[in-house]
């Protein structure tokens, strides 16, 4: 459905996005994780033709961005992170009016609606303004807005930043709906727990893609254990275990202590235990499978190093 050769953008001399490749099959969720500053969202403004890349190529279902604009627009709906709704009209009236802009008829308008009220949920407020909804309301407006013209490609930035964790997970479900559907989406996200529910992730930093891959591709490509350390006393064990394992890279999250171990023949496990033993804390100690928050941070710190 996409794709995306050697895109780069620059704003004088800073490189916001640096040579990025990648592709995005029909009915796929492509995630794209990365801190403030890493370029996601100049380079999704590119892949919605809203921006031109200094350099690269960009298809979209077979059609070139570049050379056959409007025809690869056709495909596309993007919802910008502070999307463009008209808080005094109404949510049907925003809806239409998207879909005019689209070059939608009366009828498909109508025909259409039925259907992005039914999994956005918001016809019982079809007459309230837009500007009275709540955060996750506006959110589903802006997806239905934005879904209008049936789409097959949809690019999504950052569309659950600051929202509650109930409106996440509705959205979150529509986004699976329209996957059931054949459409392909994009989505930048600063949660790396919605991460883990896309088909695909790239961790972006500093205008690159540092790796693309499964969850579970990338976890496997860290390449190296991990281990837990849970206890009450927490700050202690912390000190503690950097002392004990020197070549582990170890952060303190809550009540535990995690990071990734050398993959070696050492017994970390033991000598964490014994160290902590001997410092008179209590803590469970065990060998888990790191999330995809631990695996970026430790790619970053490679990286940096």
């Amino acid at each position: 459905m996409l794709a995306a050769q050697g895109i780069e953008k620059s704003f004088g001399t800073i490189r916001a996005v640096r040579g990025v490749s990648f592709n995005v099959a029909k009915g796929e969720i492509f995630g794209i994780v990365g801190p403030d500053g890493a370029g996601k969202s100049t380079l999704l403004k590119i892949l919605a033709s809203t921006l031109e890349p200094d350099k690269g190529r960009i298809t979209i279902a077979g059609v070139d961005l570049s050379s056959s604009l409007f025809a690869a627009r056709e495909h596309i709906a993007y919802m910008p992170q502070k999307f463009g709704l008209y808080e005094d009209l109404t949510v049907e009236e925003n809806i239409r009016f998207f879909g005019k802009l689209f070059g939608a008829s009366d009828r498909e308008i109508k025909e259409r609606s039925v259907r992005l009220y039914e999994f956005s949920r918001l016809k019982p407020f079809s007459d309230r303004l837009a500007g009275k909804l709540s955060g996750g309301m506006k959110q589903k407006l802006g997806l239905a807005c934005a879904l209008i013209h049936t789409p097959s490609l949809l690019i999504l930035d950052e569309p659950t930043n600051g929202v509650d964790p109930v409106s996440r997970r509705e959205f979150w479900m529509i986004l699976y709906d329209l996957l059931s559907e054949g459409v392909s989406i994009v989505v930048s996200t600063a949660y790396l727990d919605e991460a883990e529910r896309c088909s695909r992730v790239a961790l972006m930093n500093g205008g690159q893609f540092m790796t693309v891959d499964t969850l579970h591709g990338i976890k496997e490509s860290v390449g190296e254990r991990f281990i837990i350390a849970e206890s009450e006393a927490a700050r202690d064990a912390e000190l503690i275990l950097k002392k004990a394992l020197t070549r582990a890279h170890l952060i303190r999250t809550g009540n535990s202590v995690r990071g990734f171990i050398p993959d070696d023949r050492k017994d970390y496990r033991t000598a964490a235990t014994t160290a902590l033993k001997r410092a008179g804390i209590k803590a469970e100690i065990r060998y888990a499978v790191p999330s995809l928050e631990d695996c970026f941070n430790e790619l970053i710190r490679r990286e940096t190093k």
